[in-house]
């Protein structure tokens, strides 16, 4: 069996408190992070791969793309053991959901991160790095697709979101809890993931998809300006169950008559939208429309499937059929 190919792209871990501006940056190289890992038997069967410095929300999905690439380029050169994408925790969870999305192995792949910084009292980098390894060296964590593993617990890529701004527990499964932990080295699943995976493998994206949040009184101004820059797609995270302020219903109706699919979540941190309400804006409405239901992703995540599934089509029933559970 292959190594465990650890892909550095930046984030809180690389990063120290400045002495002069008193604000944390990126300080130290992937190679320099790993030298903090005290077991040598974890550390000889790793590869490190410095894909980028950057803090996490300079992340495109391009970049995510890119580490994509990578990973199946890897897979099919090599006998990999798996994969660690140790990131930024602020884009987290879109890039753990892009890979989900788009690479269809059994092989685990983890992404993991940091909430302080090493200078900071309390760094959880060395301890996410070490359960992550473990984690991608488990032969439990085949074929659980991509998994975020943070503070000693396993979250799936689809389930999992940030929050709380600083906490070391902020990535939470909000309606499922983990799936697993790691206890004194050992890696333990307690259930399977929930949500039905959607393989959409591209060779380009565009991120010319516009995620929108609806409030009391939001109208359709902010949809008809997306129209004027030629959106390619526009979701919202709607009240509630999935319902809109019936002053947005006119620009839906605008994006979806020049063909621009409009997908629907909720604003809610928790629970799944459904098109219960039949009253103007509420969301059997909308589907009524022509709009698309996400009933179990966020906006982020929602976004990003829609951003991979219009490179595949644009067809109505694949769309509504790539967003079902």
């Amino acid at each position: 069996m292959g190594k465990i190919y650890m892909i550095f792209t930046g984030g809180t871990i690389s990063m120290k408190i400045d002495d002069v501006s008193h604000t944390v940056k990126p300080a130290l190289s992937a190679n320099q992070i790993m030298q903090s890992l005290l077991d040598s038997q974890l550390y000889n069967e790793l590869e490190v791969i410095e894909f980028s410095e950057v803090p996490s929300p300079a992340m495109t999905p391009t970049m995510m793309l890119e580490i994509s690439r990578l990973i199946k380029n890897l897979i099919k050169t090599s006998d990999p053991m798996g994969f660690v994408v140790v990131h930024g925790t602020d884009t987290l969870e879109e890039t753990a959901f892009f890979l989900d999305t788009v690479i269809n192995t059994e092989i685990p792949i983890v992404v993991t991160g940091s909430m302080k910084s090493s200078s900071e009292l309390g760094f959880d980098g060395i301890n996410n790095l070490v359960s992550s390894i473990l984690v991608a060296k488990s032969t439990k964590s085949h074929n659980r697709g991509v998994l975020v593993v943070m503070n000693d617990q396993i979250n799936s890529a689809s389930e999992v979101t940030k929050t709380n701004t600083l906490t070391l527990d902020t990535f939470k499964s909000m309606d499922y809890g983990p799936l697993g932990i790691v206890d004194n080295r050992e890696v333990i699943f307690h259930r399977d993931v929930s949500y039905t995976r959607k393989n959409v493998e591209v060779d380009s994206v565009s991120d010319d998809v516009y995620l929108l949040k609806a409030y009391s009184g939001s109208d359709s101004r902010l949809i008809d300006h997306l129209l004027t820059i030629d959106a390619k797609g526009i979701v919202i995270e709607a009240l509630g169950r999935g319902n809109l302020p019936p002053l947005m219903i006119d620009g839906i109706r605008n994006a979806l008559t020049e063909g621009i699919p409009v997908i629907i979540c909720s604003r809610c941190p928790s629970g799944r939208v459904l098109d219960t309400y039949g009253y103007l804006g509420g969301g059997k409405y909308l589907t009524n429309m022509g709009c698309i239901l996400a009933p179990s992703l966020n906006g982020q995540k929602a976004r990003i499937l829609l951003m991979l599934a219009i490179q595949k089509s644009r067809d109505f029933d694949y769309l509504k059929e790539t967003f079902t559970i």
